[in-house]
This record gives structure tokens, sequence and C-alpha cells, in this order.
């Protein structure tokens, strides 16, 4: 009777195993990469999409975000997590594996963005209100330290261009104050901060690829900042100064975006402030190569990952349009229509799609962007930002 009972136990065991193995699988995330996921924020319901740009599908809703408004994101270094800055100040942890909150904290009172640190352990806010940049642990989000934006003694500056460089450092700009800062937070909890005078009203900025440039678009004045962050020493550079000197300037429906890589091979494409024109800028030299005429008044200029074609969408009334521009020909030679009140667009890692959101047609069209046909369209509630987890391991994204 021995081996009989011993049978038995065995097989309870196995039984047992099994099923805690099933238990286990039901509850952990399906085993896979995440380099190919991102989110769509939906900014009427507070939520995002988690997505597949390889399946070009929408995997499941994440809810209870605030006001997405204007909305930015980040991601860990392993793309699992996705670090989500709203208007209303708060910064949300989202697991993209498990579609869920891990943590969301109220920070600030207004807020429009933030980044990463080089070594990802650090995840810093910037806001308008109150005026200055915090840093926030990115495991558990508990604060770490943060850099008021004190230019004058009681005076306090919307802090807009947040962008990680190397070496633990952020720049941003400070639209009232009229200065870029450099922050160093190699010491996380007692950062470094250097000042550098900018120009009238710097309204965003923007990081070379290889972290060498940071610009600073200026609304008040025709011409953008440039600091070198290799010889900081040297100051803040104008470039473009009065580049539409004597012409009056179109009202400005809404403020153009540098936030994301707007160069291509030797150039910079940049938006002109209240004008139907993409500026081009020699990297060389950083001196005025070209301008561009497009639809309307630009708000997103993003090259395409591979520097052959840079894409455009507008400000109202044509942001129902989309122009592409090559790079080699320098001029604009496709223009689509994606939908009613275009918002954002982003490149899958390698350049052979880019998703585009369409705020009042509630969708999300994929193209492909060697034939410029539409592969897809993808149902989402007023989207506007769309971020792909290849920004995990891009300077200044």
């Amino acid at each position: 009777m021995g081996w009989r009972l011993a049978a038995r136990l065995f097989s309870t065991a196995t039984l047992v195993l099994l099923g805690a193995c099933a238990g286990q699988g039901a509850l952990s995330p399906p085993l896979r990469g995440t380099g190919d996921l991102g989110i769509v924020i939906e900014r009427a319901s507070g939520s995002v999409q988690v997505v597949d740009h390889t399946r070009r599908a929408m995997l499941g809703e994440v809810q209870g975000l605030g006001d997405l408004s204007h909305a930015h994101a980040t991601y860990s270094r392993d793309g699992r997590y996705a670090y989500v800055f709203g208007r209303d100040g708060a910064l949300t942890k989202v697991d993209l594996l498990e579609r869920r909150i891990v943590r969301r904290i109220v920070q600030a009172g207004n807020s429009i963005g933030g980044s990463i640190s080089q070594d990802g352990r650090l995840v810093v806010a910037q806001n308008y209100e109150p005026g200055g940049i915090k840093a926030f642990d990115s495991d558990t989000l508990e604060p770490v330290s943060e850099v008021p934006a004190e230019y004058a003694p009681g005076k306090f500056s919307k802090v807009v261009g947040l962008a990680d460089l190397p070496g633990q450092k952020f720049a941003y700009a400070l639209f009232d104050g009229g200065e870029i800062w450099v922050s160093d937070f190699s010491d996380p909890r007692h950062p470094v901060t250097q000042r550098y005078p900018a120009g009238h009203q710097p309204y965003d900025g923007l990081v070379s690829p290889d972290g060498r440039h940071y610009l600073a678009g200026l609304f008040g004045e025709d011409g953008i900042a440039l600091l070198d962050l290799w010889q900081p020493e040297r100051g803040v550079r104008k470039i473009l100064s009065g580049y539409r000197r004597g012409e009056q300037k179109l009202p400005v429906y809404k403020m153009p975006h540098l936030r994301g890589w707007a160069i291509a091979g030797e150039y910079a494409y940049l938006p002109a402030v209240g004008h139907h024109e993409v500026l081009m800028v020699d990297t060389r030299t950083w001196r005025e190569a070209g301008r561009i005429a497009v639809k309307g008044q630009p708000v997103f200029v993003m090259a395409r990952p591979d520097g052959r074609q840079v894409w455009v969408n507008f400000a109202f009334p044509d942001n129902g349009w989309v122009q592409v521009i090559d790079t080699l020909a320098g001029k604009v030679v496709h223009t689509l229509a994606p939908g009613k009140a275009v918002l954002h667009l982003e490149f899958t890692p390698r350049g052979e799609n880019v998703w585009i959101s369409a705020r009042d047609d509630d969708r999300v069209s994929v193209y492909d962007t060697a034939s410029f046909a539409r592969l897809a369209e993808l149902p989402a509630k007023a989207p506007s930002g769309i971020f792909f987890t290849s920004r995990a391991a891009r300077i200044g994204f």
C-alpha cells in the first residue's frame, strides 16, 4: 500500500503546483517586451490608451489620470513604466504591462511636462505654478529636491522646455525670467544651477540628439537662444535674430512646440512664430540656411528618425492638415488630411510608420511614411499626445 499512498501524494502535489502556476499566470501580465508599446493621451476623459505599434492595436485603457488637457509623458529605462505629467500638476506612474496606475501624486498647481534623468533614477517635473522644477524618485515618486524659478527677489517664472542632458543635468527655460537654467542633479538632494540670459519670453526648448546644444524659441522677439552645453562658459548665442524684421506678424493661434528632435542631417527645422514657414538652420554654423513655405502656422515640426523627412502640423484654422517636407529637396512634397484638430504625431522607432492624433474625430491614424498610405484607424477619446517607449533611449525626448 505504500507505493499507492506515495502515488496519491505525488498526484495531489502536482495538481496543487499546477493550480498555483495557473493562478500566478492569471495575476501576472503576459510575457512580452515593451519595445513596441506606447500610450495615447485621451485628454477629455483623463485616461490613456496603451498601444502596440507593431500590431497597430489598442491594448487597453488606464483611467483616473486627471486633467490631461496639456499632457506629456516620459519612460523608465526598461520601458515598462510611463510617467504622465498632467496640467493639474499631477504626476502619474503607469505600468504598461499590467495597465494600471502604480502611483499618482499632485505635485504642483499647474504643470505642463517633465523628463527623466540619464540614469533613470529621477523624474523631474516642470511647473507653471509654482514656477520651478521638482525631482522625484522614479521608483516611489517620493520628493527628492526642487529648484524654484525665482529669477528676481520674490518673482517666480513659469518653466518651459525641460530637457534631460548627459551627466544628470536638465536644461529649461524661464518664460517670464528670460533665462535658460541648467541644473546638475549629480547630488540629487542638492542640485546646482547655472543661469544664462536668453532673451524675451523663451517659450519652449529643444536639445540636439547628441546632447550638446540646447535651443530655446523666443516668443517675445524674432530669434532663437542657443546654448553650447559643452562650452557653457561662452553663454547664450542668438541665432535667427530679426528673421522677420519689418514684416507684420500674424496672430498666434497656438504656441509652436519644440518638444522633439527637429534636426535632420546638418540642419535644424524650426517653426516660425506667427508665420507660415519652417526655418532651416545650418547646425555647423547656426546660421539661417533657408525657409520653407507651409500651409499654416507650424506647431510641431518633427524629423523622421532617418532624417529624410520632416512632418509638420498646424495651428487653427489649418489644424486638419499635415505636410511632409523632403529634406533633400528642401520643399513640401505631400499634404495629408488626417482628421479634425490634429494635435500630435509620433514616429515608430525606425520611421516606417507615423501615428497621428485627430482630437475632434476621436481617432488615431497610422500612415506609411514611404507611400503615405493610411494603414490603420484606431478609436480614441479626444486623443492628443502620442508617446512610444523608444523615447526611453533618446536624449531630450
